[in-house]
């Protein structure tokens, strides 16, 4: 594949991810409450069509590292194997965030349909996973941070996209490091600091559009492997 084919791909990739993520979390019902389990339960589709698109946007930021590898590689071969590594923590922590969903699912159904007789263990097994999947989202949004972090110093290294789209990356991806330290320690939802993870989420958008109409700026980056 050449470099313009890797550009073009990674740009759609990055529509993917992002458009998939939005549209599972949208879906996906509120974990919150004392009847979360029963709601939950109430509309099996929506948990399956959530859980789908999470999987379609856990594989896709992979792909985007490994499409990435070949081109980044150049300017610093450790750095892009370590996004590659890092992108595919990333999908696998949001892999066991999408088995906690569907577990959840089939918990509410034995709940509301009374056959389990006490509810009360079963709503404990349930906060046990809502919490599991809550810590398996967020060290997936520690990994992104790192993977983002490593392949946007490489193109800001390497000029394959101008230095302010680069220098804006790194920028966003610090802001949700920190976004992801304070959920951390505040035991919130990541999502809660929505003004530190905008700037990625646009960032990231514009990347797309940029690779898929001017892809990598070959010229630049040769000059500065030279």
């Amino acid at each position: 594949m050449t470099n313009h084919h890797a550009a073009r791909l990674t740009g759609v990739l990055l529509i993917i991810a992002t458009v998939a993520a939005l549209l599972a979390a949208a879906l996906a019902p509120a974990l919150t409450g004392a009847d979360y389990l029963t709601d939950v339960s109430a509309d099996p589709n929506h948990v399956a069509a959530s859980a789908l698109l999470y999987l379609v946007a856990a594989f896709g930021s992979a792909a985007i590292a490994v499409w990435l590898y070949p081109v980044l590689k150049t300017t610093n071969q450790a750095m892009a194997l370590g996004a590659v590594v890092f992108r595919t923590l990333e999908a696998g922590m949001y892999a066991i965030a999408v088995l906690g969903l569907l577990s959840l699912g089939t918990i509410g159904l034995q709940v509301t349909s009374g056959g389990a007789g006490d509810p009360a263990p079963l709503q404990a097994v349930g906060d046990s996973i809502v919490s599991l999947r809550d810590h398996a989202s967020l060290v997936g949004v520690f990994a992104f941070s790192l993977g983002a972090l490593l392949y946007y110093s490489l193109f800001f290294q390497s000029r394959l996209i101008p230095r302010w789209l680069s220098g804006w990356g790194i920028l966003a991806v610090i802001l949700m490091a920190s976004a992801c330290v304070l959920a951390l320690f505040s035991h919130n939802p990541v999502t809660g600091y929505a003004p530190l993870i905008l700037p990625i989420a646009v960032q990231e958008m514009v990347l797309a559009i940029w690779l898929i109409v001017k892809g990598f700026d070959h010229t630049t980056g040769e000059r500065t492997n030279d």
